[in-house]
């Protein structure tokens, strides 16, 4: 049995010692840690023999909350054999708002989408970090294969005429994982 939070705790007076729901139970297991690209790296590497699934995302992005359900829903279809990852790239690199005035927004929309899995919040620049994986524009997912090495990366820059999105959880990720899971 979980230890009772004092979120748990004062659900359970608010309604009189009443179990509380399961999204509420759910929401506790969400956390959002402070860390750098390296760091998520590191996590990526521990990881090996796995499928990592990495989602680059923005609380001012709209099309990375459109698209963010869909990393919740590969979390979970495939919690055994793919591991589900957000990192957060909210922080701007304003010195009078470092990295953690932007925690509060980011847990709030990760509690929201019950993201039980390992989330990150940048503590680099969004622009610093931009340039340093060489992304020009997010939403971004990277996906990596059992080795540990980069598979492929889904970005804005895969638009194709006539298309609207460069990519969805439902038309390209999820299969792609699938395609993966199945050359074991």
């Amino acid at each position: 049995m979980k230890p009772l939070t004092l979120a748990t705790a004062v659900m359970c007076v608010l309604t009189g010692g009443i179990a509380i729901a399961d999204d509420a139970k759910e929401a506790t297991d969400v956390t959002l840690t402070a860390g750098t690209w390296q760091d998520l790296q590191a996590y990526v590497a521990q990881n090996r023999d796995k499928i990592v699934v990495v989602d680059v995302w923005s609380t001012s992005c709209l099309p990375c909350m459109k698209e963010f359900p869909g990393l919740v829903k590969l979390h979970e279809s495939f919690p055994k054999d793919v591991v589900c990852v957000s990192f957060c790239v909210d922080y701007v690199g304003i010195k009078s708002r470092p990295p953690e005035r932007y925690r509060e927004k980011a847990e709030k929309f990760l509690v929201k989408q019950n993201a039980a899995f390992r989330n990150y919040l940048s503590t680099t620049a969004s622009d610093e970090l931009f340039d340093e994986i060489k992304l020009s524009s997010i939403p971004a997912v990277y996906v990596y294969g059992r080795d540990g090495k980069l598979a492929k990366r889904f970005d804005p820059s895969l638009i194709e005429d006539g298309k609207e999105e460069a990519f969805t959880y439902a038309e390209d990720i999820i299969p792609f994982v699938k395609a993966m899971q199945r050359t074991k």
